[in-house]
């Protein structure tokens, strides 16, 4: 499955494409939002792919920090996704998971 998002920068509109990787079995929202940092506050709007995936990362490393799934593969889950950021929406990544 591939998400295609429409995107501004500046006063032009740029079409990204946002595959959704073959490891990923999460749900993919319909529809995005605007997600703060939880230490700094500071926003930024993640499409539903986007988030899709931040909510991924964020469950996986809330579970690995409370020891509840600290396999292996769950670590190598994670780190995909913050992969994943790195390369489809590197402001994003750097904003919220950095």
């Amino acid at each position: 499955m591939k998400c295609i998002t429409n995107v501004k920068i500046g006063n032009m509109n740029k079409t990204k494409e946002q595959p959704v990787p073959k490891w990923f079995n999460g749900v993919i929202y319909d529809k995005g939002d605007i997600v703060a940092n939880r230490f700094s506050g500071e926003e930024i709007e993640l499409n539903n792919v986007e988030l899709s995936m931040y909510d991924f990362v964020m469950g996986a490393s809330i579970t690995i920090e409370m020891g509840m799934f600290n396999t292996p593969n769950h670590v190598k889950d994670l780190r995909r996704g913050l992969q994943w950021f790195m390369k489809y929406n590197p402001e994003a990544y750097m904003v919220l998971l950095d």
